[in-house]
């Protein structure tokens, strides 16, 4: 199969080669993210590789079908940048990366979490000034604060497992709660209101689809306790960016952590640092000193990448063999 990697970076082409060492498909790379504009790209091809900002609507899945293209494989878990009903329409079948090293991701929800409630950013950034001073400085405690969770999947029992390993109180809201975790994680399930005001910490790991979007917005920020602290390692749109600012500037909350945002496409994973910000709203949550912005990084460990790689290689090759595909998704 000719497959062709877009928005792709060094780190993709290294685990993409190595999966697809033995299995001889011809893999392309492009640094361009896919859409209406790049499609023409595809010529050629029977496989496109996209990531999780590359749009792929109606009119580019159009386009892809008259190419010829077959599979969309993305290599990512999201898939609301893909137009399902218009690839299933034209024939062309899309894949994911449901899971891959969900500790990943979750891990990176307590780097966020340590660095905002320590203030570690800032201590380094005294320190190599010269500054040893402690002033301003005091951190809190994980242990016997509350931890909440919206979202039990894998990457959100991932951190329901680290939280209680710092001695928190868990709170977990799914729109399907299996309650066999609660004894085997220690944790409780609630509603989704219940979860928002008494958390001291509130991690989010929703998917994003329509009613998900903007969960975090004016109305749920008023009703969660002063002080909280909201980590986002799942999807941007969950948060209003615009009421997440507003609550900063009332000093509502405690701290926020973000690894991903509402409008990152064509900022996160850019190197941007010799113009300037086009994103007032990304500049202004840049300005808070309790916010700490990561650029879509909680998969990125070797190995997640090397989970990613070989579960898009594996698509490919079942859908070149004509077999079930598993990690398939429907319109």
């Amino acid at each position: 199969m000719r497959i062709a990697v877009f928005d792709s970076k060094p780190y993709d082409q290294q685990s993409l080669n190595h999966a697809n060492a033995d299995h001889g498909h011809e893999l392309v790379f492009f640094d361009d993210r896919l859409n209406r504009q790049t499609v023409p790209l595809a010529t050629g091809f029977d496989v496109v590789c996209p990531f999780v900002n590359d749009r792929l609507d109606a009119t580019t899945i159009a386009v892809l079908a008259r190419l010829g293209v077959g599979h969309i494989a993305l290599r990512c878990a999201g898939y609301n940048g893909v137009d399902l009903a218009a690839a299933k329409e034209h024939g062309i079948v899309v894949t994911r990366v449901p899971a891959y090293s969900p500790e990943a991701v979750a891990e990176h929800v307590f780097a966020l979490l340590l660095t905002l409630i320590r203030k570690t950013h800032r201590a380094y950034n005294r320190v190599r000034d010269g500054n040893f001073s402690l002033d301003g400085l005091e951190g809190i405690n994980l242990s016997g604060r509350t931890f909440g969770v919206v979202g039990a999947g894998k990457i959100g029992r991932a951190a329901i497992r680290i939280a209680r390993g710092f001695g928190m109180q868990v709170l977990a809201y799914d729109r399907s709660p299996d309650r066999s975790f609660e004894t085997e994680l220690g944790c409780r399930f609630v509603t989704q209101a219940e979860l928002l005001a008494q958390a001291d910490v509130i991690s989010l790991h929703a998917p994003l689809f329509p009613e998900t979007r903007h969960m975090i917005s004016a109305e749920s920020l008023a009703t969660m306790k002063p002080g909280a602290i909201i980590i986002n390692t799942s999807r941007g749109g969950l948060i209003d960016s615009a009421a997440l600012i507003d609550a900063l500037k009332d000093g509502k909350l405690g701290g926020v952590g973000l690894d991903v945002y509402e409008y990152e496409e064509g900022v996160f994973f850019e190197d941007l640092s010799g113009q300037a910000l086009q994103d007032d709203m990304l500049a202004r949550l840049t300005t808070f000193p309790n916010v700490v912005i990561t650029s879509h990084q909680g998969y990125l460990t070797r190995e997640a990448l090397t989970n990613i790689a070989d579960t898009v290689i594996e698509n490919v090759r079942a859908f070149a063999a004509g077999e079930a595909l598993l990690n398939a998704v429907a319109a």
